[in-house]
């Protein structure tokens, strides 16, 4: 695991805001104010319940993926690359007031994900119906 990086200390919600993407284009989050890094939240018609149960399913269906740390409303799982085993860090935050699933998917390390982290919130969003 030569790429893995260390973990970041910011992961996590904090005052209902899961943290900010960095200025480097190797991260994206459903609650960023920038257009670089902005995506869309995963929306879900069940109860919040079923949605997290559906995700964590999906999460667990993916190739090097191993989930850290789950709560009743947060999911923070590890996604690690298939060549040099760079990590990436992915959180869910269930966001029951606006009844959808906040996103942010960041690499550890590098500049460039080559559009990895987008890449795999949108495989999760077409697995989440």
């Amino acid at each position: 695991m030569v790429f893995a990086g260390k973990r970041s200390n910011n992961l996590g919600i904090s005052n209902g805001k899961l943290a900010s993407c960095p200025n480097s284009p190797n991260c994206v989050s459903s609650q960023s104010a920038d257009a670089s890094h902005k995506i869309a939240p995963l929306t879900f018609t069940s109860t919040p319940e079923q949605a997290i149960t559906n995700l964590k399913k999906i999460i667990q269906s993916l190739p090097r993926t191993k989930i850290i740390t789950e709560s009743q409303d947060y999911l923070y799982a590890e996604f690690k690359s298939a060549l040099l085993g760079f990590v990436d860090d992915v959180e869910f935050y269930l966001d029951r007031n606006a009844n959808v699933i906040q996103v942010r998917s960041a690499s550890r390390l590098g500049q460039s994900d080559l559009g990895v982290n987008r890449q795999r919130i949108e495989t999760i969003r077409g697995k989440f119906k």
